[in-house]
């Protein structure tokens, strides 16, 4: 009687001819392969001893990581290594305090609809809502701010 199973994995290749499935592959002799520093190509597995490719800060005397179309180079914000705004965080504190019951702080650096809130606001409230754009560039000139793409504000 034959077993329905096949043979157990102990008397060997249930094939005749073919390898042990159970055997586990060879590494590949030789050196490894020259660091070229970039990444391997898709579908390809990283060469063991290889260094992976860096991302992040650039080296002294590159340029920035990214830089859109048609954008000057206001230069690079030290703590994330993401390009600067071409906006000034004096200008945005100065015009929020003295003009922000018209949102002019938060129209300059884009930022329309929180523009628009502080009018409303001290519109509606006869004037007692003007504390909230003052407070609000106070904040800019002390923490510094984003502009409406996320920059952080430049500090001349």
């Amino acid at each position: 009687m034959t077993d329905p199973y096949g043979p157990s994995p102990s008397s060997g290749s249930p094939y005749d001819g073919s390898p042990d499935p159970y055997q586990q592959p060879t590494p590949p002799s030789g050196p490894p392969a020259p660091y070229t520093g970039q990444p391997p190509a898709y579908g390809q597995q990283p060469v063991y001893g290889q260094q992976p490719a860096v991302y992040g800060q650039p080296a002294y005397g590159q340029p920035a990581p990214y830089q859109a179309p048609g954008q000057a180079n206001y230069g690079v914000d030290p703590a994330t290594g993401l390009p600067m705004s071409d906006k000034s965080k004096l200008v945005a504190g100065l015009l929020q305090i003295l003009l922000g019951g018209f949102g002019a702080g938060r129209f300059y650096t884009g930022h329309t609809g929180m523009a628009i809130g502080q009018i409303a606001v001290t519109w509606l409230t006869c004037g007692l809502g003007v504390f909230w754009p003052i407070i609000d560039g106070i904040m800019i000139l002390v923490n510094g701010g984003t502009d409406a793409q996320g920059r952080r504000l430049r500090d001349n």
